[in-house]
C-alpha cells in the first residue's frame, strides 16, 4: 500500500504525539529528544540535528538567498519564508482565531494575537513592573531604560530605538506615502496616520473622556484633552516656570527664549514661530475668509471675529456709545468703536470758563489774571489739582473717575471730551 495516497503515518513518536509517514523522518526526529547534533557548522560551533537545519544556516554567512519571489524582487534563503511572504500577494490567511473573525498569514501571528483575548503577557522587563504580550515589545522596552538606539538614518544623524520608527522617518526624506486614503486624493507616511484620517470620512470617535461627554477620533486628543479634567501639565519649562499640557505646546513656547521664527512667509519678509500664526498671516495675502457666520453671510478671515459676530445675532446689546447711540453686545466692541471718535484733554480754569488744549497755556493764563509776569513762573503756596479721567464701563455708561492730589501750581479743572466726528 503506497502511505503517500492513505496520508498512514505509522511511526510514532514515542516522547511526543507526532507521527510520521517515513522512517528517515522519523529517526531524525529522534534525534531532538536524544540531544544528538552531529551536523556541525565549519564557520561557527554551532550543531544541529538535521542536515537540511545546516544547510539554512550556513546561508547565513554566505548570505545566498535561493529562492526568489516571481511577484517581486525580494529572495530568501529559506523556502519556508518565501511561502510566507508569497501570502502578501496572494492575501491568503490560513490560520483563523476562534474568538473572533480575524485571520493571519503566519501561525506566530495567530499565536501573539491570541493573547489579546486571554490577556497573557509572558515577556517580563527586569527593570520595572511592566509585561508584554511579544518579545518584540520587551526588547523595544528595554531600550527605553538602556537608552540605546541601534537604528541610524543614512541621510541625516537621527538615530532610533525601533527599525519601524527608522522606516517611518526616511519617508520624510523619500517623500513616500504608501498609504492611500480611498475616498479622497490625499495619502500617508504611516498607516496609523491614514486610519485617523478616515475617521473624518465615517466620523467615528470611538476614545471617549473618562470625565465627561465628549469623544475623540484619536488616542492622544482624548488623552490631551483629560488632563482639562485633571491640571495635569507634564511638559515644564527648563528656563520659567510654566509648564503645558501638550508637547507641542512647549516647544512652541520655547522659541520665546530662543526667539526662532521658523515659518518664513513666502510673500514677504515677515516670520512666525508658529505655524498658526503664519497661517493666519498668509489670508493678508491672499484674502483669504475661511470662517462664515452660521445666521448670515458675513466671512471672517480668522475664527475669533467670526465667533464675536455670531454671539452679536444671540446676545443681548447692553454697551450704548453716548456719542452715535450705537449698541453693541461686548464691551470690547464698544471700546474699539469709541476709538473712532478723536479725543481732546481740555484744561478748564476755575476763574472762568475758558479751556485750554495744553497745560503750559493754562499756567500762563492764570499768571495773567493774578497781575504777573506771564512768562515766569511765580513763588506761590501749594494749590488743589483736580483731573477727570473718563472711561467706559459695563453698559455702555460713562464714569467719572477723580484723582486728587497737590502740586506748586494754580488750581484748574481737567476734562476729556469725546468730540464729534
Amino acid at each position: 500500500m503506497n502511505i503517500h495516497s492513505t496520508g498512514e503515518k505509522p511511526y510514532k513518536c514515542h516522547h511526543c504525539v507526532k507521527s510520521f509517514s517515513h522512517r528517515s523522518v522519523y529517526t531524525t526526529h529522534l534525534r531532538i529528544h536524544a540531544g544528538k547534533k552531529p551536523y556541525q557548522c565549519n564557520h561557527c560551533e554551532k550543531n544541529f540535528s538535521q542536515l537540511t537545519s545546516l544547510k539554512n544556516h550556513v546561508r547565513t554567512h554566505t548570505g545566498e538567498k535561493p529562492y526568489q519571489c516571481n511577484q517581486c524582487e525580494k529572495a530568501f534563503s529559506h523556502n519556508i519564508d518565501l511561502i510566507r511572504h508569497l501570502r502578501i500577494h496572494t492575501g491568503e490567511k490560513p490560520y483563523q482565531c476562534n474568538h473572533c473573525e480575524k485571520g493571519f498569514s503566519y501561525k506566530s501571528v495567530l499565536k501573539t494575537h491570541m493573547r489579546t483575548h486571554s490577556g497573557e503577557k509572558p515577556y517580563k522587563c527586569n527593570h520595572c513592573k511592566k509585561s508584554f504580550s511579544q518579545c518584540t515589545g520587551l526588547t523595544n522596552h528595554l531600550r527605553t531604560h538602556t537608552g540605546q538606539k541601534p537604528y541610524q538614518c543614512n541621510q541625516c544623524e537621527k538615530t532610533f530605538s525601533m527599525n519601524i520608527g527608522l522606516i517611518h522617518h526616511l519617508r520624510m526624506h523619500t517623500g513616500e506615502k504608501p498609504y492611500q486614503c480611498n475616498q479622497c486624493e490625499k495619502a500617508f507616511s504611516q498607516n496609523g496616520d491614514l486610519k485617523s484620517h478616515l475617521r473624518t470620512h465615517t466620523g467615528e470617535k470611538p476614545y471617549q473622556c473618562s470625565h465627561c461627554h465628549k469623544s475623540f477620533s484619536q488616542k492622544q486628543e482624548c488623552v490631551i484633552h483629560e488632563r482639562v479634567h485633571t491640571g495635569e501639565k507634564p511638559y515644564q519649562c527648563s528656563q520659567c516656570d510654566k509648564a503645558f499640557s501638550q508637547h507641542y505646546s512647549l516647544k512652541c513656547h520655547l522659541r520665546i527664549h530662543s526667539g526662532e521664527k521658523p515659518y518664513q512667509c513666502s510673500h514677504c519678509e515677515k516670520a512666525f514661530s508658529q505655524k498658526s500664526e503664519l497661517k493666519s498671516h498668509l489670508r493678508t495675502h491672499t484674502g483669504e475668509k475661511p470662517y462664515q457666520c452660521i445666521h448670515c453671510d458675513m466671512i471672517y478671515s480668522y475664527k475669533k471675529d467670526c465667533i464675536a459676530h455670531e454671539w452679536s445675532h444671540n446676545e443681548e446689546k447692553s454697551y450704548q456709545c453716548n456719542t452715535c447711540e450705537k449698541t453693541y453686545s461686548q464691551n470690547s466692541s464698544l471700546k474699539s468703536h469709541m476709538g473712532k471718535y478723536p479725543r481732546v484733554i481740555l484744561y478748564q480754569c476755575s476763574l472762568c470758563d475758558k479751556d485750554f488744549k495744553e497745560k503750559k497755556y493754562i499756567l500762563k493764563h492764570h499768571r495773567k489774571k493774578n497781575g504777573e509776569n506771564p512768562n515766569q513762573y511765580s513763588q506761590c503756596q501749594s494749590y488743589h489739582l483736580s483731573e477727570t479721567k473718563v472711561e467706559v464701563k459695563s453698559g455702555g455708561m460713562y464714569n467719572e473717575t477723580n484723582y486728587n492730589y497737590y502740586v506748586n501750581e494754580p488750581k484748574f479743572e481737567v476734562k476729556e471730551e469725546q468730540i464729534d466726528g
